[in-house]
């Protein structure tokens, strides 16, 4: 389960040079173009690339897949390489294939769940600022800015020591996630060659 909660988040961050952002100065500002942007996006899709660095090994991980967004939570992220694993979230309903199994569940069958879920949809609905299970910085540099989430509950505690969103100042894109559980493992998805507003059926979120 653990494995999923990640996975359900992941769409990341490698080192980018934190220490090269300084704080924002005009917050609400920001906070109020982030939602009118994400206001705006009725489907996204993208390529990610997925960098792990675990703690007790010297090679880091990569897989690489695709990611498409639907207005009225629905996601899909499938990865491609170099495994396939494909995770579906279709309004409360969540449906898995590893391999040759399938697995379906509900949302709000587990509350770490469902709280996981809330941070992937604030990421694309703009509302990332006033999820309460985290304490949020806003940081900028010259192009992007830097949702800096400190966990405050017990359920986000126990999965994460940190989340960073990056966001490209041009568009409000998230263009970096990255997530540090409490073994000091670093997880890092990038995306690249976003599309905006593309139709999208519903066909590609359901696994049949």
């Amino acid at each position: 389960m653990h494995k999923l909660f990640l996975i359900i988040l992941f769409a990341g961050l490698a080192h980018t040079g934190f220490g090269q952002y300084k704080p924002v100065s005009n917050v609400p500002a920001v906070k109020a173009r982030f939602a009118a942007a994400a206001q705006k996006i009725n489907s996204l899709s993208s390529d990610f690339t997925q960098v792990k660095s675990l703690s007790m090994l010297s090679e880091k991980v990569t897989s690489k897949g695709r990611f498409y967004f639907k207005r009225n939570n629905r996601v899909r992220m499938e990865y491609t390489s170099p495994y396939q694993y494909l995770m579906i979230i279709n309004g409360s309903k969540v449906s898995i294939k590893d391999g040759q199994k399938t697995s379906r569940m509900s949302a709000g069958s587990s509350k770490m769940f469902q709280q996981a879920n809330q941070l992937m949809m604030d990421c694309a609905r703009g509302t990332v600022f006033d999820n309460p299970n985290f304490s949020v910085k806003l940081l900028e540099n010259g192009n992007s800015y830097l949702v800096d989430m400190t966990p405050v509950t017990k359920e986000m505690k126990a999965l994460f020591k940190s989340v960073n969103v990056v966001l490209q100042k041009s568009n409000f894109l998230v263009s970096q996630v990255q997530m540090v559980d409490n073994r000091g493992d670093h997880t890092t998805i990038s995306y690249s060659g976003q599309q905006l507003n593309t139709p999208l059926t519903d066909a590609l979120f359901t696994i049949r």
